[in-house]
């Protein structure tokens, strides 16, 4: 990383909105941009309002559109960063207050995307395609940026638990729930399907925040080994993902989920159906994904027996997949690249 720790660099300012907290991936990104422009001698925080602001991030939605609008108009540079939208609650029941938090996001989004924004950063080609199609081309400049991780921190060398009687599959999310439940039906079903072909014992470990109705009922449903490690901090995902050996991504039509660029950086190989961005991120060997075989878009029934194909691929063949995987994401997720290539949009 070259040395930006210049006078000039230190009288620029850049604004983050909104201030996100939690579990979810856009939480993480802000923490690791705010810390990359910071060792480059850039100033990043949450105050939109500060004087010396040339550029404000807007990564998600948020209720301040008129501050967004005002900054706009003294000739502020509004960035927006995009991943996907939101689209289960069109296709099944999550209760009105999710059905109307999610359609008031999408309008947010839109809103910005439409009037607001001087340039779009979309997480992945899928996303970008996503929101052309739905929307339209928005009339200003727009890219690609995936997703970066620190590869020094997210490594395949270190403290690990990984299993030698046994295979641990994995699955990380923020949260399961108010929809995205399939998933874990799906992560479920891919073991079920995987205990019939393998000897070994197979252990689903399921990371993340899991309402106990939801864990009380998958338990009384399956007999598969079922873990449950809850909430994990972000300290602790390198040694998660270096004590298992294949991590399932269970969202569909993600735009570029953290949880699986985090893995490829450990090493860590990863399945999933072909929906979202997982075509374009897990190329060159660094797992497999496997055609749905219904219409995911409406949530239909998967093809199960692909996955599970996929999968053991990957699993018999598991020294070939981690080395690809590293290589993926020394390739395409470097935290350093993606901060360098934000610069050029934030402050061209």
């Amino acid at each position: 990383m070259p040395d930006q720790t210049s006078p000039e660099n230190l009288q620029k300012s850049i604004a983050l909105m909104p201030k996100l907290e939690g579990l979810g991936g856009p939480t993480s990104f802000q923490a690791k941009l705010i810390q990359g422009l910071h060792a480059r001698g850039i100033q990043a925080h949450f105050d939109a309002l500060d004087p010396a602001v040339k550029t404000i991030l807007v990564v998600g939605g948020t209720k301040h559109l008129l501050s967004i609008w005002q900054a706009r108009r003294r000739e502020i540079r509004i960035v927006q960063r995009l991943n996907g939208m939101n689209w289960i609650h069109r296709k099944q029941k999550t209760g009105i207050k999710h059905y109307l938090r999610s359609e008031y996001g999408n309008l947010i989004l839109s809103t910005i995307r439409k009037h607001m924004a001087d340039a779009i950063i979309y997480q992945s080609q899928f996303a970008r395609s996503w929101w052309q199609t739905a929307y339209g081309r928005a009339n200003v400049e727009s890219t690609v940026i995936y997703n970066g991780v620190d590869l020094e921190t997210y490594h395949p060398e270190g403290f690990h638990h990984r299993p030698e009687d046994h295979f641990r599959i994995l699955l990380v999310e923020g949260h399961l729930g108010q929809g995205n439940e399939s998933g874990l039906l799906n992560a479920i079903q891919l073991v079920e399907t995987l205990q019939s072909r393998f000897s070994q014992p197979i252990e689903l470990m399921v990371a993340g925040k899991v309402p106990q109705g939801i864990i009380d009922k998958v338990s009384h449903t399956t007999s598969i080994w079922l873990t449950w490690a809850g909430v994990i901090s972000r300290d602790e995902i390198p040694i998660l993902d270096r004590s298992a050996h294949l991590l399932f991504s269970a969202d569909l039509n993600a735009a570029c989920p953290n949880a699986v660029i985090e893995a490829l950086a450990c090493g860590l190989p990863v399945v999933s159906y072909a929906t979202g961005s997982l075509p374009e991120i897990l190329e060159n060997d660094a797992g497999r994904t496997a055609p749905y075989g219904s219409n995911y878009w409406e949530l239909e029934p998967p093809d199960v027996t692909a996955l599970a194909d996929a999968a053991t691929e990957v699993l018999n063949n598991l020294d070939h997949f981690r080395r690809k995987a590293r290589e993926q994401a020394l390739k395409m997720f470097s935290l350093d690249n993606m901060v360098e290539e934000y610069l050029k949009i934030l402050l061209p």
